[in-house]
């Protein structure tokens, strides 16, 4: 089958430059790890830029059927967008109205989940527990209600970006006006939920398969808070993984029914994680829910998906069936063979 893997790294694909940048890059090892994989999976690849040239890319590569105007490849997607607000969505949505069938969640789903305070309301609202917050729109505005120590972090952002753990009202003034200012948009303030970080990792769509839970062993470090410069591994006490996380089946029971929940109420689809503090009682409360964790090899989902017994050429593989099995029915045919098409990405 053709499949054509769409990023995002040249940015310069657009008429006009106008909203946030994206400050997010999809690693070009990770965009290669997956394009090898396809290729051993059989499959013919190309891989294209998510930007205003996509369409016609995707319309020499992969025309529809002559016959009956249907799809004759597939997307594996991994754009994060370009700008503006809910740039997960921006892909999926031109797939969606051109006609081209993908990997991940859609537009909804991405938009849902990667606004965090619309995430946090449909999770309370269903009776899940997750952090107290409000959202601040500007420096001095109340967040009566709070207790300090909170997290403040970008309304519209993932991997950390803009996130800070303040203590008091200077700190909280300080970083809710780097958020403003440096990301052009609310700052989510939630309380800081204290105690151990685990994730879980769902793959699937009417089945859906938990893969082993994965903890943040933050031993030794002084704040228990994964950062920017930590999924980046820009720090030297980066916090190892555990996987698979020590914890009862009870708790494991209740983390995947939860998880679960939120999967359904974020209306993802195919593959997710979502993370969640355990205060010291036991009880959890969910943090967020990412509809497009990274498949970098050395991440969190990766690692859970090798405890599951995947090797990567096989969790990609998995990824592209489910999504297939989503919009056909069946899982793809495979001719393992070493397919080609549209080079490797530039490094």
């Amino acid at each position: 089958m053709k499949v054509a893997v769409v990023r995002n790294r040249n940015n310069n694909g657009i008429i006009n430059r106008l909203g946030q940048a994206c400050p997010e890059v999809c690693g070009r090892r990770t965009v290669q790890s997956i394009i090898d994989a396809l290729r051993k999976n059989g499959h013919t690849v190309a891989f294209f830029e998510g930007d205003k040239t996509l369409l016609d890319n995707l319309e020499k590569f992969m025309p529809p059927d002559p016959e009956t105007g249907r799809p004759t490849g597939m997307v594996f997607n991994m754009s994060y967008g370009i700008q503006g607000e809910c740039r997960y969505s921006h892909v999926p949505t031109i797939l969606e109205m051109a006609g081209v069938p993908y990997t991940g969640s859609g537009p909804l789903g991405h938009t849902l989940a990667l606004d965090k305070v619309i995430a946090k309301v449909l999770m309370r609202d269903a009776g899940l527990p997750t952090p107290n917050f409000r959202v601040i729109s500007r420096p001095g505005q109340s967040v009566k209600g709070l207790d300090f120590p909170v997290i403040v972090k970008p309304r519209h952002e993932s991997t950390s970006y803009g996130l800070n753990l303040v203590r008091n009202r200077k700190e909280l003034e300080e970083a809710v006006f780097n958020v403003v200012t440096q990301y052009q948009q609310e700052a989510l303030v939630e309380e800081y939920a204290d105690g151990r970080e685990i994730y879980v990792g769902l793959l699937g769509n009417e089945r859906i398969e938990f893969l082993p839970l994965v903890e943040i062993d933050f031993d030794g470090r002084e704040i228990w808070t994964l950062t920017w410069a930590d999924k980046y591994h820009k720090r030297p006490d980066e916090p190892a993984k555990v996987c698979p996380a020590n914890v009862s089946k009870r708790l494991a029971g209740r983390l995947r029914e939860i998880s679960l929940t939120v999967y359904r109420l974020s209306h993802c689809r195919d593959y997710a994680r979502v993370d969640f503090r355990i205060d010291a009682s036991g009880k959890p409360f969910v943090l967020e829910i990412n509809s497009m964790p990274s498949l970098g090899r050395g991440g969190t989902y990766a690692l859970t998906a090798k405890k599951a017994g995947y090797s990567f050429t096989s969790l990609v593989s998995r990824i592209l069936d489910v999504a297939h099995e989503r919009y056909f029915g069946i899982a793809v045919s495979r001719n393992i063979s070493s397919g080609a098409a549209g080079g490797a990405p530039d490094t």
